[in-house]
């Protein structure tokens, strides 16, 4: 939204400022504005993900064991239901339809940590 207001702007700085100099110095200060806005935006985004990183065992383990429950819940379906069920034994199914794309979004954003490391880039 930003970018579309810049060549209104640096048009009526045309009409108003006559000096070419002082001129070009606002067109630009204008034109870079919005990108100086998003990097702060992203520093600051930055500093909560340190601050949510220092967190306590809670904050940091609860993507491994979601992990491991949506593995459970795959385990169960599709390894102790058919086996129990060989035997007589009915064992209600866990919901994949739920538990697949969570697990699917944590093995994605996994693999480009993975990726992150391989690269050196998690080094500060």
């Amino acid at each position: 939204m930003l970018t579309a207001l810049i060549p209104a702007v640096s048009g009526i700085l045309d009409k108003f400022i006559p000096d070419a100099d002082t001129k070009q110095k606002l067109s630009h200060q204008i034109s870079t504005m919005a990108e100086k806005h998003h990097q702060e935006l992203m520093l600051a985004q930055i500093k909560v993900n340190e601050a949510e990183a220092k967190g306590n065992w809670f904050q940091s383990s609860w993507r491994p064991l979601t992990g491991y429950v949506c593995v459970l819940g795959f385990m169960v379906n599709f390894l102790v239901s058919p086996i129990c069920a060989g035997f007589g034994i009915i064992i209600p199914q866990a919901d994949t339809a739920t538990m697949l794309p969570v697990l699917m979004g944590m093995l994605g954003l996994g693999s480009m940590r993975t990726v992150e490391r391989i690269k050196g880039k998690d080094k500060k």
